[in-house]
């Protein structure tokens, strides 16, 4: 029982990608205890959505309505969790300098630096007062501030511990940051995003998180996944034991 790997094709402009790294993190370590790894790959959404024909769920009123519905349900699930979408998301959506970044970071520091700086780039986005992280002088700013120690499981929310001097010893030096920015030039770290952006598209990609799963019995079967809220699907196809929804009768008690 277990086994297996979850990729996850992802762009920080995607709030549910911001949601689904949330989960997987807070469930990182019985994911690990069933032999499942987990690797996150910086993806662009606006090329995924122009390469599959999609467009942005906004572009249709109907759409823009019960999206901002099901985004205050989903954020609800993270207790103290701040979001503020940015009041021009179109104009801050092109997150290729973070991307870059990302996939220097990844390839040349280890996978817990990576992760810890995933985390702090969408949250900078995500929380108030949005920081506009398609400019490189920002990217460099959150770089040299991103706290040592910002993780999930030190944040009980997280607007309050990044205004607290949470972290007061730093990710990266200024060397260090100096040095990403440099790579996120270079054309080893371009061709890294876009070929992890055509990986995506064609494993079928049409929005973010887009999921990849393979299970260590269906290793030649994997199948895509969509969205923040197909997990049950996802540990069904690993064969992991999970809780699915179920109704109580009257007088039950959940089980937390």
């Amino acid at each position: 029982m277990g086994g297996g790997k979850i990729d996850v094709y992802m762009d920080i402009v995607s709030l549910y990608s911001y949601l689904a790294f949330l989960d997987l993190q807070r469930n990182g370590d019985l994911l690990k205890a069933y032999n499942v790894e987990v690797e996150f790959h910086p993806v662009l959404l606006g090329a995924i959505n122009v390469g599959s024909g999609n467009k942005p769920p906004w572009s249709l009123p109907a759409k823009a309505i019960y999206g901002a519905h099901d985004a205050r349900r989903s954020i609800a699930r993270f207790p103290g969790l701040v979001i503020q979408t940015p009041k021009d998301l179109m104009a801050v959506s092109k997150t290729i300098v973070p991307n870059r970044a990302l996939h220097f970071i990844k390839s040349h520091h280890p996978p817990s630096t990576f992760l810890t700086t995933l985390h702090y780039l969408m949250h900078l986005f995500w929380s108030p007062p949005n920081l506009n992280l398609t400019l490189p002088e920002n990217v460099a700013k959150a770089l040299l501030e991103c706290p040592a120690d910002f993780t999930s499981s030190s944040l009980s929310t997280p607007a309050v511990a990044a205004q607290s001097g949470q972290g007061e010893k730093k990710l990266f030096t200024k060397q260090q940051v100096e040095e990403i920015i440099k790579g996120t030039e270079t054309p080893q770290v371009k061709e890294a995003l876009k070929k992890a952006t055509q990986e995506a598209l064609d494993k079928g990609a049409f929005g973010n998180p887009w999921f990849w799963v393979t299970a260590d019995d269906k290793k030649e079967k994997g199948e895509p996944f969509f969205g923040s809220d197909r997990f049950h699907f996802i540990y069904k196809f690993l064969g992991l034991p999970f809780q699915d929804v179920t109704l109580l009768p009257p007088g039950g008690k959940a089980k937390l």
